[in-house]
């Protein structure tokens, strides 16, 4: 629940438009709600600034429907990641208003815009890269960040890198994302002066250890201001980074 939904809350009931018993429905789920399968945290956007994020990795269609509508009640806008399109299939029945980008496995229901503020770059290594470099993309842009991107550009062809130079140096933060063996990042690093967020992917043949490899080439970066972030883990990238640039001056 938004912080202006419990201010009109409260003032509706202070000039008496709604009586107390309406009051308290409208606050009856703070600060979680229980569905026995899962706790919906209302609390989320008073805390954090943002509702909470549905996973839908691991949960049936069913549990994601009834978590969807219950934050829909509360929530003007709600997230879901790792979705498939059986999953917006079924949402779309509840709210024709969600939009779904297939390549990122993500969700969105936008019913109240967020004011734009901040720009990240996005760097993915390869193509096959992209669907964790669009879901950190598209949790940026749910955050009101505006993301440019340069993809394709690892360190087999450091020419087509050194292209995007200018947006590198003028970024204010970076998410860097590769697989294999993971050099774009540090390499990346080593031509900005912002924060690095790295993100390494399981793109890659066997000793790629589905990730491992480059995640620990990100973590022994050379070049200083890199942080990482888990395998694959675009979410969590794409909403570090919107905080970051949403909080500098």
């Amino acid at each position: 629940m938004e912080k202006e939904r419990i201010i009109e809350t409260l003032n509706n009931y202070k000039e008496k438009k709604i009586n107390l018993n309406e009051a308290l429905n409208e606050l009856r789920d703070l600060p979680f709600e229980n569905l026995d399968f899962a706790k919906i945290d209302h609390h989320r956007t008073l805390r954090n600034g943002y509702p909470e994020v549905i996973y839908c990795k691991g949960k049936t269609i069913p549990q994601i429907v009834a978590i969807f509508a219950h934050l829909r009640e509360k929530s003007s806008n709600i997230m879901l990641t790792k979705a498939s399109r059986e999953v917006y299939e079924a949402l779309k029945v509840i709210d024709k208003k969600v939009e779904f980008n297939e390549l990122a496995g993500c969700i969105a229901l936008k019913r109240r815009k967020n004011k734009k503020k901040g720009t990240i770059l996005i760097v993915a290594a390869g193509t096959a890269d992209l669907p964790v470099a669009e879901e950190a993309k598209f949790t940026a842009e749910f955050m009101g960040v505006t993301v440019d991107t340069v993809y394709d550009v690892g360190v087999a062809g450091l020419p087509r890198l050194l292209a995007s130079k200018e947006k590198i140096f003028s970024a204010k933060c970076i998410i860097a994302i590769a697989g294999m063996d993971g050099a774009c990042v540090p390499t990346t690093a080593g031509l900005a002066k912002c924060p690095i967020i790295g993100v390494p992917t399981s793109t890659g043949y066997g000793a790629n250890l589905d990730g491992l490899a480059p995640l620990l080439t990100m973590l022994n970066s050379c070049a200083p201001g890199v942080s990482v972030m888990n395998i694959d883990n675009g979410f969590g990238a794409g909403y570090l980074a919107a905080i970051i640039v949403q909080q500098s001056k």
